[in-house]
């Protein structure tokens, strides 16, 4: 992507003068209106997200949800970006014709639920907004499932991309779950409207038809590890791929995820002809035979805990186990 060629200050400087250009939109008397719909919301999100106490997790939340509905009917809301509310994820879509609020709400450590809503953008700047009901507890099995507003797979988001197929855009989103007191999920999903210009959440978009064990088609993709676990799954723009870590047990026991930790290699996904096409290896690390050190072959292989017969490297896992139990905990990163 072009931006990705330019330095990190060249980016902030376009971002806020694209900011300050909106703003123009609104209303010297609505600016001043939503300014202090903000103070107050950054005050609610912070004891939302902070507070000890759950029932005043839950009034704070209350309290957000409220002030967010009001700020939002001031005219032309939609270009206010709301920066100075920490604790709540304000994604616009690459095209500008939507953006999507997500937050999270813990009433203890074993459990949580994602609130979201997405604002539509109006010719007239009035507001046209769609709440989310997360719907996650409910289902076994979120990956075959298209969702609605009303039974949508919660997640707090950190990234939104666009594709397009057929004339059709496609919106791909990344979130962040914390699922459980033992581990924590990322999910990658594709938004689409229909006709009525509602959301609709996953459809066969994630094609295993490439793998060497093709498997069956998935209306979602979503990742379960360790809790504390530091795990990409994003879209690499210089690549042009969806990279995700590719996990494994730390205690061989496949069948509990909260046990899963990244092992060095990756999987990916490539936009093709409408679907995610997923890929086993994203990288060759196969040895260059005709370069000039054949032993680390081009490019330089990493630290992966599988070799490339995908033999477990038992003291590498041991000592990668180690390493993740005494490391200090660290705030969770969304824009892994």
């Amino acid at each position: 992507m072009i931006l990705a060629k330019f330095p990190l200050a060249a980016i902030m400087l376009l971002l806020l003068s694209q900011v300050a250009v909106s703003q123009k939109n609104i209303s010297a008397a609505d600016l001043k209106k939503l300014r202090a719909k903000e103070d107050t919301l950054k005050v609610y999100a912070r004891y939302m997200v902070t507070d000890s106490a759950t029932k005043t997790r839950m009034i704070a939340d209350s309290f957000v949800t409220r002030i967010l509905v009001r700020a939002l009917k001031i005219k032309n809301s939609f270009y206010y970006p709301f920066d100075a509310v920490l604790g709540m994820s304000k994604l616009y879509a690459p095209d500008s014709s939507f953006r999507i609020f997500t937050w999270n709400l813990a009433f203890d450590d074993y459990y949580s639920r994602q609130k979201g809503a997405i604002q539509l953008a109006t010719k007239d700047g009035s507001l046209k907004l769609i709440p989310l009901t997360d719907n996650s507890e409910f289902t076994d099995n979120a990956d075959d499932s298209v969702r609605t507003k009303t039974n949508w797979i919660g997640a707090v988001y950190y990234n939104i991309i666009k594709t397009q197929y057929n004339g059709k855009n496609y919106y791909t989103l990344f979130g962040f779950d914390n699922h459980s007191i033992m581990s924590s999920k990322k999910w990658i999903e594709v938004l689409t409207f229909n006709e009525k210009n509602e959301p609709v959440f996953g459809g066969s978009y994630f094609s295993y038809a490439k793998d060497s064990i093709p498997q069956k088609t998935r209306y979602r993709f979503s990742l379960e590890y360790k809790k504390d676990a530091r795990v990409l799954a994003n879209y690499i723009p210089d690549l042009d791929v969806i990279l995700v870590d590719h996990l494994i047990s730390e205690t061989d026991e496949p069948d509990n995820k909260w046990s899963y930790i990244p092992d060095g290699d990756n999987e990916a996904f490539k936009w093709e002809n409408g679907k995610w096409m997923h890929l086993d290896k994203a990288f060759d690390y196969k040895a260059d035979m005709t370069g000039a050190d054949a032993y680390l072959g081009r490019p330089p292989m990493g630290d992966p805990i599988l070799d490339q017969k995908g033999k477990k490297d038992e003291k590498k896992l041991q000592e990668k186990s180690d390493k993740n139990k005494t490391k200090e905990k660290l705030p969770v990163n969304y824009d892994n």
